[in-house]
């Protein structure tokens, strides 16, 4: 493990991704082919609302895998970045998508095609 004054070049990445891309979704697979159900229902949801949005496959790479949960302190994945921002995974937007909350908020962001 390392230190924490060292740099992680892996939060690095996610941070340099998450603020150069106004929506990226760190998923297990790619947006056109998500491997695993809950990285599909986020991405049915974000295609649905007309989000345009990048994905980030975590299984390529193991590091990126747990450094995402490292850098967001939360354990599971998909991970929703909006401006920088955490939102959640599958089953916080899952709730705000079917609360009404989500289509508002990403509007909000400026993130809505």
């Amino acid at each position: 493990m390392t230190d924490a004054a060292v740099a992680n070049p892996v939060h690095d990445f996610i941070s340099t991704t998450v603020t150069e891309n106004p929506v990226v979704l760190f998923m297990k697979g790619v947006p056109e082919q998500p491997r695993c159900g809950f990285s599909a229902v986020v991405v049915q949801i974000l295609d649905h609302l007309g989000v345009d949005f990048i994905g980030v496959d975590v299984l390529q790479d193991e590091e990126l895998r747990q450094g995402i949960k490292t850098f967001s302190d939360w354990p599971t994945i998909p991970q929703l970045y909006v401006k920088g921002e955490f939102v959640g995974g599958a089953d916080i937007l899952r709730e705000m998508f079917q609360s009404g909350e989500l289509r508002p908020f990403l509007a909000e962001q400026g993130v809505l095609a």
